[in-house]
């Protein structure tokens, strides 16, 4: 009986071994081989980047993990993953403010393959000792996009403002021609002619971002300067401007607004139930994967931004990035190298840039990109249309915005402006204070 039971003791020890052993074995192939664990910035585009991993995974034989985070709060779920054992090893920052934040975690990657094929070295994020911490990996624009099929529409009516979209190039045309087809819109065929100003909290950064940019870049042009420590919104009634117009010309009345999301609003122009809405090149996925859509290719194009500001004749869109790749520098250099492995099949092989370009519609700033390996949806053919027109394009200077409290705080007066509860006066307060308040922190 006692040689049974050391047996059975003896037996259990040597599997235990064993299995021990084969974990030990795995782990060094792990270790050899490297992980991936990309954090994603945009929701909207969250299937691409996990059947991206599938597919990379299956040819390489490196798992990839993809987690996405809720928008706006980016921020907060990256400081959150960032502090765990198996921690990303790839994510983003969205410009200069964003390096200083995690730049305890930015590898330096001048050495990289897909550093060494930017088509401009100078779009690299850098740091003071000229190391590179983040690497753009697209370039974008926005501004107003159009049905024109909706506007083809109105311009044929007796008494119509414009008769053409080429006619509209200032915010006092736009204001007239929004106002007129708004009195029309029930023989139009659609609810309002802008889409829903989305106020939901975060989902307001169409405004408290990227139409917050022009007049802050138009302060930065007034004085001269790339940032500033803190700012007097001077240009707050041209935002105010373009900003009435888009609430009191929409689908939706403005006391409402605090329930309707981004996706609200591409839904209503997907579906021809609004002439026009605020967005970038990124959305054409969102329109064509409505249910319903009605929306043709053909008949969707780009208007810049106007507001009133001198000059904007000769503006066009909003063009730049806030999309930088960085690797995580805390984790193992083998998964590091995985990593930076990793992009540069994304901007390298035939399939990762089909995946860039046709899928994420991506306008990649890489060498390795050939003129037919453009994206080919409407509104990215739109935007390299207005940079080759020869019109001046607005930079992306919301980087430097101090912190997403900022955006918040500035998200937040807005919706009490649309609701009614809060003077313009009170948001203007709430951007200049905010703004010093945060800028303040990130000098400290």
């Amino acid at each position: 009986m006692k040689k049974k039971v050391l047996c059975t003791i003896l037996g259990a020890v040597m599997a235990l071994s064993t299995l021990a052993g084969c974990g030990a074995a795995n782990d060094k192939a792990n270790d050899t081989v490297g992980n991936v664990y990309y954090m994603n910035f945009k929701p909207e585009v969250t299937e691409v980047w996990e059947e991206i991993a599938e597919v990379y995974t299956k040819e390489t034989g490196v798992e990839v993990k993809v987690v996405t985070a809720a928008g706006g709060n980016y921020e907060s779920t990256l400081k959150s993953e960032i502090a765990k054992t198996n921690a990303p090893t790839l994510f983003q920052i969205n410009g200069p403010i964003g390096y200083q934040a995690w730049k305890d975690y930015c590898a330096d990657l001048s050495d990289t393959e897909f550093y060494q094929a930017l088509s401009d070295k100078e779009l690299a994020i850098k740091g003071e000792d000229g190391g590179v911490y983040g690497v753009p990996y697209t370039i974008e624009g926005y501004g107003i996009i159009y049905n024109l099929e909706i506007m083809n529409k109105y311009f044929a009516m007796d008494g119509a403002v414009v008769t053409s979209m080429d006619e509209i190039n200032s915010y006092a045309t736009l204001k007239a021609v929004t106002e007129d087809m708004q009195s029309k819109k029930d023989d139009l065929g659609i609810k309002g002619v802008f889409a829903s100003t989305s106020l939901l909290p975060g989902e307001e950064w169409r405004w408290q971002t990227h139409l917050a940019n022009l007049p802050v870049n138009a302060e930065y042009v007034a004085n001269g300067v790339s940032d500033m420590n803190e700012i007097t919104f001077s240009y707050a009634d041209n935002f105010k401007n373009i900003f009435d117009l888009y609430l009191n010309n929409s689908t939706t009345e403005p006391k409402m607004l605090g329930s309707k999301g981004v996706n609200d609003s591409m839904a209503e122009f997907a579906l021809g139930q609004c002439a026009m809405v605020q967005n970038g090149n990124w959305a054409w996925g969102q329109i064509a994967d409505v249910s319903g859509n009605v929306v043709k290719e053909e008949n969707v194009g780009f208007l810049p931004i106007y507001m009133g500001l001198s000059g904007e004749e000769s503006q066009g869109l909003c063009v730049g990035t806030e999309n930088y790749f960085c690797i995580n520098s805390q984790a193992s250099e083998v998964d590091q190298k995985a990593t930076a492995d990793f992009v540069y099949w994304l901007i390298n092989s035939e399939t990762g840039k089909d995946y860039m370009v046709n899928k994420l519609g991506n306008v990649a700033p890489f060498t390795t990109f050939a003129d037919d390996e453009k994206p080919s949806d409407p509104l990215a053919k739109s935007m390299l249309a207005s940079m080759e027109s020869g019109k001046t394009a607005i930079p992306w200077i919301f980087t430097t915005f101090p912190s997403q409290t900022f955006k918040d705080n500035f998200g937040s007066a807005l919706l009490e402006y649309a609701q009614g509860t809060m003077e313009w006066s009170g948001v203007v307060d709430v951007v200049v204070e905010q703004w010093k308040t945060e800028k303040a922190l990130i000098a400290d």
